[in-house]
């Protein structure tokens, strides 16, 4: 049985093989929404491959603002295996969690404040409509290849013509073997490890960190140390205490690891079903598990237009997806693409130690583009300092947003209006 995987703002096909095998749906009401949707959504299935005998579900959010003239974009969560319906009711969507605690009933939904839905359209009318490319975390290895293959594409006549014109990533994997070892510096950067364990470290390991010669005792005692002193920090936000997540990871190191050698995850996922193992609503993960219980729920798969038959879905599904690991480094897709014209922006929530910021201005850096604005702060409307950025000459603009996490949904306020600048190519 195929599984159920949810993207959002899949906006339209990018090649031939690419086809609506349904009709479309759109849904006016959902469950645990109060009242009639304030915004047009619309779902269904795309089928992908020559015999299109894969499905996916999409989501459209048309445009709040302008559909004729505003972007359209589609939005890819990482992982490997995470469902985008993370980015539309945690992170860049129009709804979200209200957070209540669960009481056996539909998790309850409404507005945010922070939706990227102020540009948000799709149908073959708005083909013209300048078409951008975004994701987040190991979407980093997939977005700037879709953007590739979105250009030869054009180059080679397909259509439909897509009208490509960036693409944005935030806290992206890029290059593993690289960025795995940023981790301990961020850690020593950010006080969580001694200036003596850290010069101990990179004087043993020789800067090193990940896939240590056994024979190598010191460096391997030192890591021992290391993994004591982070053992109880949210690598993903850093100032967060550790709660109950709906899935558990191996250790940080050992799923760049993992990444690394393409090696499988062991995954111990939240069945979706037993309100007793929830953690405490005062929790960043809570919504996790409200969304696994919206999800499931046979009026809300209803509402949506869910077929059925489809399996019991789950945020994200790593385990039994046949997935070839053959992008080890995106820095050649970002040199081609720059080549190209293409705009791109990077932004990286400077409290997160999975991917931290320090290994993507590494690689940006790499590029050896002139830099056309220096690193300087950029502003909230309320004049408080929300972040750095530098822009370069391939078009490319860095951002960090002050005290952000691993995605948009630690700060999404700040990760909506550092969007919404660029996208409409004001100075952030």
């Amino acid at each position: 049985m195929r599984k159920f995987y949810i993207l959002v703002l899949f906006l339209l096909s990018i090649s031939s093989i690419y086809h609506l095998v349904d009709a479309s749906l759109h849904v006016k009401y959902l469950p645990g929404f109060e009242g009639p949707l304030p915004f047009q959504l619309e779902t269904g299935y795309v089928s992908v491959g020559e015999s299109g005998d894969v499905e996916f579900f999409y989501f459209f959010v048309k445009s709040e603002r302008n559909p004729k003239t505003d972007p359209l974009m589609i939005w890819l969560t990482g992982g490997p295996g995470c469902s985008s319906i993370c980015g539309l009711l945690f992170a860049n969507g129009p709804l979200g969690f209200k957070g209540d605690e669960y009481n056996g009933t539909v998790p309850p939904l409404e507005l945010t404040s922070f939706s990227w839905t102020k540009w948000f359209v799709y149908h073959p009318e708005f083909l013209s409509n300048p078409f951008y490319v975004g994701g987040d975390s190991y979407s980093g290895k997939v977005v700037p290849g879709v953007v590739q293959q979105i250009s030869f594409g054009n180059e080679k006549g397909l259509t439909p013509l897509i009208n490509i014109k960036g693409y944005v990533l935030g806290n992206p994997v890029t290059y593993p073997n690289s960025e795995s070892n940023h981790e301990v510096s961020f850690a020593h950067r950010m006080g969580l490890i001694s200036d003596e364990l850290f010069g101990s470290l990179v004087r043993s390991c020789g800067g090193k960190f990940f896939d240590v010669d056994p024979s190598n005792e010191k460096c391997s005692n030192d890591l021992q140390t290391y993994d004591q002193c982070i053992s109880e920090i949210n690598a993903r936000q850093i100032l967060l205490p550790i709660c109950k997540d709906d899935y558990v990871l191996p250790s940080i190191r050992q799923t760049i690891t993992n990444i690394i050698t393409g090696r499988r995850r062991e995954l111990k996922e939240f069945s979706g079903n037993d309100s007793s193992s929830l953690p405490p609503p005062s929790c960043f993960t809570y919504k996790y598990f409200l969304s696994a219980f919206w999800a499931n729920n046979e009026n809300v798969r209803r509402a949506l237009g869910v077929k059925k038959g489809f399996e019991k879905w789950s945020r994200c599904n790593i385990q039994n997806i046949p997935y070839t690991y053959d992008i080890h480094n995106a820095i050649p897709y970002h040199v081609n693409n720059s080549l190209k014209g293409f705009r791109s922006l990077i932004y990286s929530g400077d409290h997160d130690m999975v991917i931290p910021l320090s290994s993507t201005e590494a690689w940006i850096r790499s590029l050896n583009y002139s830099i056309v604005d220096d690193w300087r702060p950029w502003m909230m409307s309320s004049n408080q300092v929300a972040g750095y950025t530098r822009t370069y000459a391939n078009k490319m603009t860095f951002a960090t947003i002050k005290g952000g996490g691993h995605s948009a949904e630690y700060n999404p306020d700040q990760c909506s209006l550092v969007f919404k600048r660029w996208i409409d190519g004001e100075p952030l």
